[in-house]
């Protein structure tokens, strides 16, 4: 069954300059419902990363546990984490709704009440606002939720995986006395130790590379809506 569409909303008054008692005690629950919301969501993304940091000290714990032991499980830990990576990213999207919501609430209602300054209904914030509601849609795209999630949690976390790793390589299960041992330790069952070390360099410096595209991207895009109202 397809989806009504949005009713055509009632024209504002053109000589409206103020919002009355009733609007306003409308907009505070509004408002307290989308920190609510956005809240659940932050709950929600808090689960994942601590998953993430679960399993990866789990993988250390079994990995450093006895000289003997492999350093599989960090690599195995590596893919774990993407995954969690990319559930992550997801829920940060819709999060970002949420957030991007109550923040404007805050920047364009609340903070120019607090100053004195009436919030005018016919202010481009509630135009935006309003249109947001009407037409909803994530505020970010998944390629930039996931840049984001890399740099503010999940790099540190495969940056801690690799130090582990190459670490183990070197100190189990006696210390390294050539470079040429690293490739004998690292090699997993048939596949060769140069191309276990080649993949995992190729891997941690992938998602250092997109962390720092996808960083570029929002900063140019920040500059070109840099005077404007926007969310996201």
């Amino acid at each position: 069954m397809p989806s009504p569409q949005p009713r055509e909303p009632e024209p504002v008054q053109p000589g409206k300059l103020e919002f009355t008692a009733a609007e306003i005690g409308a907009l505070a629950h509004l408002y307290r419902g989308e920190v609510y919301r956005s809240t659940v969501w932050r709950t929600r993304l808090d689960s994942s990363t601590n998953w993430a940091v679960v399993t990866t000290g789990i993988a250390l714990s079994a990995t450093y546990s006895s000289a003997e032991s492999s350093p599989l499980p960090m690599v195995l830990v590596g893919l774990l984490v993407t995954v969690f990576l990319l559930f992550e990213a997801r829920r940060y999207r819709y999060f970002s709704v949420w957030r991007a919501r109550a923040r404007l609430l805050e920047t364009d209602f609340y903070a120019p009440m607090i100053r004195g300054e009436g919030p005018s209904p016919s202010s481009a914030w509630t135009k935006l606002l309003a249109n947001d509601y009407r037409h909803p849609r994530y505020h970010i795209s998944y390629i930039r939720a996931i840049g984001r999630r890399l740099r503010r949690t999940y790099g540190w976390i495969f940056a801690i995986q690799a130090i582990a790793y190459y670490g183990k390589l070197a100190i189990h299960p006696l210390p390294l006395t050539m470079m040429s041992e690293i490739l004998d330790r690292a090699s997993i069952g048939p596949i060769p130790g140069t191309i276990v070390i080649l993949a995992g360099v190729a891997f941690h410096s992938s998602w250092a590379l997109f962390a720092f595209i996808t960083h570029r991207i929002e900063v140019i895009d920040r500059r070109k809506r840099h005077n404007l109202i926007a969310m996201g």
